[in-house]
């Protein structure tokens, strides 16, 4: 979507989207950063319950990393790897369990609670990996420079809820939110981080485990 817009702004159309940019409490940009919008103006669309979402295992880790999804939609947890994955997540919104498996399970999850989904592999131990699921229709990550697109349209101009989650969280389950007056198609905003991250570790794989 953030692709699309800019190259929309670029061709000299009009730039309907809310940019958005996250900051740590030093104000460095933040990567990652997950961002989105609540209230009347902004539900979940029908629409983004069909669509397709993938949470894979490639090279023993979960492609993507984080996945946003709107509220009731479901996910599918393909492995792309030559070995067998134990998928499960002991999260309050959705625990489940996907057993060994290879290629892909028969049927989806489905997320119908909002909140967030850790998830892990029962044999690569240092695998994790995040869902997020939000009741809302606008929702993104933020990239390198800490930037995130969200469209907008003439209609949702107003008081608007937003959130802002990272994996680095103390407490994963609760995002940091601030009420947001929106007055412009192409308004945009800072937000800076509350909080401090904890420390980022990097996890050994083992690839001689054979699974």
């Amino acid at each position: 979507m953030k692709k699309l817009i800019g190259l929309a702004c670029f061709f000299g159309f009009s730039c309907q989207a809310l940019e958005v940019t996250v900051k740590d409490t030093l104000g460095q940009p933040l990567a990652g950063a997950a961002v989105w919008l609540e209230g009347g103006l902004w539900p979940v669309e029908p629409a983004s319950l069909l669509k397709k979402y993938n949470m894979g295992q490639k090279d023993r880790n979960f492609i993507p990393h984080a996945l946003i999804i709107p509220q009731g939609a479901q996910v599918e947890f393909p492995n792309f790897d030559s070995i067998l994955h134990h998928v499960y997540s002991f999260s309050e919104p959705k625990a489940f369990e996907l057993k060994l498996y290879r290629d892909k399970p028969q049927a989806p999850i489905k997320f119908t609670q909002s909140g967030v989904v850790e998830l892990g592999c029962n044999i690569h131990d240092w695998m994790l990996g995040y869902i997020l699921v939000v009741n809302s229709g606008v929702y993104g990550l933020t990239d390198k420079q800490g930037k995130i697109d969200l469209p907008l349209n003439p209609e949702q101009l107003g008081s608007a809820n937003l959130h802002v989650w990272h994996e680095r969280f103390e407490d994963l389950d609760k995002p940091e939110s601030k009420v947001l007056t929106i007055k412009d198609v192409s308004q945009k905003v800072q937000y800076q981080l509350k909080q401090p991250l904890l420390e980022k570790f990097d996890f050994l794989t083992d690839e001689t485990d054979g699974y």
